[in-house]
């Protein structure tokens, strides 16, 4: 496996637990939206402890993004990041990854699971190709949306969030169910792309299933950084 040296550019939060990190990009390092890398921190003691993030910015651009929420309380490599900064060193390696887009359709995140969405939306606008693309965003907290101002921008009413532990206008309130996917899925959906939390897909799946959505119609990846996070 490949790997390569980046130095850090700049580093920003998007919301209290959630950061922005900017990195060098290597020569001919390419990926497809939705793609991700594993990353390491080149600090003593963290140097072979390697996690999957996905790309946030696009193909095309001179630098590397990754959206990575931290977890204070785990002690793992997302809470190292809390540490980093400007001209830190990086390590990535080779590009992964099948949660690409196919086609319209219905995007449902949980928290830190709109990442790979991140990408592949912003490639469609960038060719003003977004259509009728929905994204569901289920989270805490109006304060945990990620990239609330530009997912709005972006999609418009077809930017639906979902909260379980805040009662926000212009938000449902809750968990995801199957009554709140029948609202907001049309019947003739060809592509649902799915990311979160373990449970929360599988509790998606049984939904959709529910609903008699075939398995074939949902596309989703393991990677995702949810789980990851939690080490």
């Amino acid at each position: 496996m490949n790997q390569f040296e980046v130095k850090v550019i700049s580093v920003m939060h998007l919301t209290h637990d959630v950061l922005k990190v900017v990195t060098e990009k290597p020569e001919n390092y390419e990926f497809m939206p939705g793609q991700a890398t594993e990353l390491s921190i080149n600090r003593n003691g963290w140097k072979k402890v390697k996690r999957p993030f996905t790309f946030t910015c696009l193909p095309g651009n001179y630098f590397l993004e990754f959206t990575i929420k931290i977890y204070p309380s785990h002690r793992g490599v997302t809470n190292q990041f809390r540490l980093i900064q400007q001209d830190d060193v990086l390590i990535l390696r080779d590009v992964f990854g099948t949660l690409m887009y196919e086609g319209e359709g219905v995007f449902i995140a949980g928290g830190a699971g709109v990442t790979p969405f991140i990408s592949i939306l912003r490639s469609l606008q960038s060719t003003n190709s977004l259509g009728g693309n929905k994204l569901i965003f289920a989270n805490k907290t109006k304060n945990d949306i990620i990239l609330n101002r530009e997912f709005r921008e972006m999609l418009g009413e077809n930017f639906i969030n979902i909260l379980s532990d805040e009662v926000v206008q212009g938000c449902s309130y809750g968990h995801i169910s199957e009554d709140f996917l029948r609202e907001h899925i049309p019947g003739n959906v060809r592509h649902i792309y799915l990311c979160g939390p373990p449970q929360m897909m599988d509790e998606v799946e049984e939904q959709l299933s529910a609903m008699n959505i075939a398995q074939e119609t949902i596309i989703k990846e393991n990677f995702a950084e949810v789980p990851v996070g939690k080490k």
